[in-house]
């Protein structure tokens, strides 16, 4: 009986411990979504994990769209802009920077490849103040290009297109296509983009996740509030909350922004999974 129990407890032990992390990471959200609910005194007097006696979200959005004449919208707007455009772009140098890496043969084709790994080893908020001395030269800082330029570039996305065309896409049907006359960029679009669609999104998903999220490179690029992405401006809130400058406290505000900055990645991620799923065994049945 003594053992079976003790059986059954090491058969457990996994799920438990599953269980435990789970709740590790789900906790600061939970967080998140109960302080939303909370006004400015009842989000320091009440207990944190739970609610308090009012339920303060729908004032709390509406006092966030309409602070400092609706600028949160406009930092919304600014964010997708940014996102869309990055994403897009990373997305179609990272596809045809892996195919041709995976694919066509050119000259110093491994020296390339192998700086690209060199790249990918390189924090990018390393490269930030480089950047910056670079665009501030042609003009380009305080705008739109400042951020969403260097955001084209995406290593570990060409790294992992290069991985992927290589496993998924068949050499046969490379070759049978170069015989019948068609080009790489028309062989790229009606054979490797079917195939590789899985890692088309998930670059695609990386990428505008990376610039969704992105802090330092516009806070050193922007100045101009009505051009800041939702984390440049919901820190420049949290900085006036915390010193007082903002005339009243603001931390209801800036917890309230963090929920509806994330529910769009949220809503990403869930749309999106099933392209992944389609794409988890797409090299093993090649032989």
């Amino acid at each position: 009986m003594r053992a079976n129990l003790r059986r059954a407890a090491r058969a457990r032990t996994p799920d438990l411990l599953m269980v435990a992390m789970a709740g590790y990471v789900l906790l600061p959200f939970w967080w998140m979504i109960v302080a939303a609910t909370k006004d400015n005194e009842a989000l320091f007097a009440s207990a944190p994990l739970w609610f308090s006696g009012r339920f303060s979200l729908w004032s709390n959005l509406a006092e966030l769209l309409a602070r400092d004449d609706g600028v949160f919208g406009t930092w919304i707007a600014n964010t997708v802009l940014y996102s869309a455009v990055s994403g897009v772009g990373a997305t179609a140098v990272s596809v045809c920077a892996g195919y041709a890496f995976a694919v066509l043969r050119f000259p110093f084709r491994r020296i390339l490849f192998a700086l690209l790994l060199g790249l990918v080893m390189i924090p990018g908020t390393a490269l930030v103040l480089p950047t910056y001395l670079l665009l501030s030269k042609i003009g380009l800082t305080d705008t739109i290009w400042a951020v969403i330029l260097p955001s084209l570039l995406n290593p570990f996305g060409v790294y992992l297109m290069r991985v992927y065309a290589e496993d998924a896409v068949p050499e046969e049907m490379l070759e049978a296509a170069r015989i019948d006359g068609a080009g790489e960029l028309r062989i790229l679009r009606s054979i490797a983009l079917p195939v590789m669609r899985p890692a088309v999104v998930t670059v695609l998903l990386f990428s505008v996740v990376a610039t969704w999220n992105n802090f330092f490179l516009p806070l050193v690029m922007l100045s101009d509030s009505r051009l800041f992405p939702l984390t440049v401006g919901m820190n420049s809130w949290y900085r006036a909350a915390v010193t007082g400058t903002g005339g009243e406290t603001l931390f209801n505000l800036v917890v309230v922004g963090s929920v509806v900055a994330v529910l769009p990645l949220v809503v990403a991620f869930g749309v999106l999974q099933r392209h992944w799923r389609s794409g988890l065994t797409a090299g093993s049945l090649r032989g």
